[in-house]
């Protein structure tokens, strides 16, 4: 979104790469058809998915089938509705917000290697869920659904939002420097892995078990009171980000244009990056840490858009898609075994890393 225009009626001009410039009295925005076409595929492709993954089970439905039952009819309702829909959309709104805070980060910090896994969000999820797994333990009791409930939850979503406004303020120094960022994001996601693994050392064994289930991030039993929270949390903060979405495009040019532009640079990247971090912590709350869907999605967004950096809207579809693709390997890769989401998208997603690393070191080298 750009600044305003002159005149009443809306007007659309060619800008670069075909790209369409709306513009009506007071507001101007871009339209790049590409984009636009990488967003509807990528809902297609969701759409498909989440189909074939709610007809998985010990009882199989086919895709026409779960279209027919989401549309209203009786056969096979309870079972698509009541049972495995709360589970596909979990997944769609935990990769949703996790593919735009990767674009966020990303883009604020002009590294293919930003994202929630690096910049001790997850970490710190992890951190605060073992703690108050071994710090309850027998104690629970009868309370032991009521933890892995509400207390699970909340203490993920305080570690990630701890966890990443740590890095936040450790790397504050008279502004926000990307790459600071991103160095003090590994060195506190680090210490938070070594934190994590000695609190394992202090509980027993079925805390340790319970505690391993949540950190591999899963999406085993989730129901609609896993969706409510998060479809919730998206529509107050998509927006929001959307509004200052037109942010990114001047922090790209640099501080000092930015500035020119009358940009308040450091208070806007610091309120996007606090954006950024609440998604993934909801995400995380939600789901455990899906490892590399930050990471992965907006780049392949990027790719597939030809935009300069991660379109946001295209880095939010392409995140959910990802991961509902995830979990559907997760459930039919290997027969009756079904493996946590998170272990699936960490095999995909490390060899991506490997990727982006070796890019960035030729780029480095021309």
């Amino acid at each position: 979104m750009g600044g305003s225009a002159g005149s009443t009626a809306p007007k659309a001009a060619a800008g670069p790469a075909g790209a369409r410039t709306l513009r009506t009295a007071h507001v101007s925005f871009r339209v790049r058809p590409r984009s636009v076409l990488v967003v509807l595929a990528g809902l297609v492709l969701l759409a498909l998915f989440m189909a074939l993954d709610i007809g998985r089970g010990d009882f199989p439905i086919g895709v026409g089938e779960v279209f027919r039952a989401l549309l209203g009819a009786p056969e096979n309702h309870f079972v698509v509705m009541e049972l495995r829909l709360p589970r596909a959309l979990t997944g769609a709104l935990v990769g949703a917000a996790l593919g735009l805070a990767g674009a966020l980060t990303q883009a604020i910090s002009r590294n293919a290697l930003a994202s929630p896994d690096t910049l001790g969000i997850t970490a710190g999820a992890s951190v605060t869920v073992v703690a108050a797994m071994v710090a309850t333990g027998s104690a629970a009791g009868g309370a032991g659904g009521a933890l892995a409930s509400i207390g699970i939850p909340l203490a993920a979503l305080a570690g990630g939002l701890v966890g990443g406004l740590a890095v936040y303020l450790l790397a504050w120094r008279n502004g926000l420097d990307g790459y600071r960022l991103i160095l003090v994001g590994i060195g506190v996601t680090g210490v938070a892995a070594n934190v994590k693994w000695w609190l394992f050392t202090l509980g027993d064994v079925n805390d340790a078990g319970r505690a391993m289930a949540w950190i591999t991030g899963s999406l085993n039993a989730r129901g609609w009171e896993h969706v409510r929270p998060l479809a919730l949390a998206l529509a107050v903060l998509v927006p929001l980000v959307l509004i200052g979405a037109f942010t990114l495009g001047a922090l790209r040019l640099g501080d000092d244009p930015a500035r020119a532009l009358g940009l308040r640079v450091d208070r806007d990247r610091s309120l996007l990056i606090l954006a950024a971090i609440a998604l993934a912590s909801i995400a995380t709350a939600a789901a455990g840490p899906v490892e590399f869907v930050g990471l992965a999605a907006p780049q392949i967004a990027l790719r597939l858009s030809g935009t300069a950096r991660p379109p946001l809207v295209g880095s939010l579809v392409i995140g959910a898609v990802l991961t509902v693709g995830a979990d559907l390997i997760a459930r039919t890769a290997f027969g009756a075994v079904e493996l946590p989401v998170g272990v699936v998208t960490a095999v995909l997603g490390a060899p991506f890393l490997l990727y982006l690393l070796v890019r960035s070191r030729r780029k480095a080298a021309l």
